[in-house]
């Protein structure tokens, strides 16, 4: 373990369990020094900030160049103290293929406190009775649980996707970050534009290591790291989709949007204390109005 992973155990014992911190060190085997010792590190805000500034303009740039970039700004910074603050801030470029792929944002993800913060996008596929299949465009708001966008077609294209979400956006304004995977539609060269054009944070869930083979991560990435939409998708297929056969495209559109009213206005959420997604949104802004 690390100190400061000793000093946050030590802390959390303390707070937790309400004993001493001479307790809590022998409980812990930590040297209580390593407890009580205070940082003498300075204040390295400007420089944090310059270094993510930079990182954000220029995208593929590693932490040399940055060193470079930071020290023509008059930055007096070693090497070693960028690379230690670059890697804390995880701005590592990804490496990409061939062709030009939508990469998304270097930042790491935050954990939504509010509503349209951060959204997430996935696909889920099913066929009509006559054997043809189609595909379903989930967007969920993380924070919320609202589902956003329910649409399906046989072909959902990257320019499909960004007129859909250009419209969702027409009403309820830009979100700050857009979670999904890395499947061809949400890196393709339409995607890269709409990014371009709209300045949304674009964010990608890891790759799947080639070893593994698993039929729930055929699309690209670990399912956990987007847990919000795969959550969504189970109750969508478990309590719509498996229910009911769709003759037709119209027959799919009309059990979706009724299915999409009922999970946003009536289905309780256990996330959410039980409240359905509307009742969570209005709770937040009577709460927020009386603070």
């Amino acid at each position: 373990m690390t100190p400061v992973a000793k000093r946050n155990a030590v802390v959390h014992l303390c707070e937790t369990h309400g004993v001493s911190q001479r307790r809590a060190c022998d409980v812990l085997q930590i040297d209580r020094s390593t407890v009580r010792y205070l940082s003498r590190r300075g204040d390295d805000t400007d420089l944090r900030d310059a270094i993510k500034r930079v990182s954000r303009e220029r995208r593929r740039f590693g932490c040399r160049r940055i060193h470079v970039m930071i020290a023509r700004e008059g930055f007096e910074v070693n090497h070693k103290k960028v690379r230690r603050i670059y890697r804390e801030e995880k701005l590592q470029v990804r490496r990409r293929g061939g062709r030009k792929r939508a990469l998304g944002t270097r930042k790491p993800m935050a954990l939504p406190d509010g509503p349209n913060q951060r959204w997430s996008l996935d696909f889920v596929s099913d066929a009509l009775t006559d054997g043809r299949r189609f595909r379903i465009l989930a967007v969920v708001d993380d924070f919320s649980r609202e589902n956003l966008v329910l649409v399906a077609d046989t072909s959902l294209s990257g320019h499909r996707v960004a007129r859909e979400l250009d419209k969702v956006i027409a009403e309820r304004g830009i979100p700050k970050t857009i979670v999904s995977n890395n499947g061809t539609e949400f890196t393709s060269m339409a995607i890269l534009k709409w990014v371009q054009e709209s300045d949304v944070d674009w964010h990608y869930i890891a790759s799947r290591c080639p070893a593994v083979v698993c039929l729930q991560t055929m699309r690209g990435g670990k399912p956990q790291q987007n847990g919000f939409i795969e959550s969504f998708n189970g109750k969508l297929r478990d309590e719509c989709l498996n229910e009911t056969l769709f003759g037709t495209l119209r027959d799919a559109h009309k059990t979706l949007e009724e299915w999409q009213e009922d999970y946003n206005w009536r289905r309780p959420h256990s996330a959410l204390g039980n409240l359905t997604p509307m009742e969570f949104l209005q709770r937040k802004a009577m709460d927020k109005m009386a603070a």
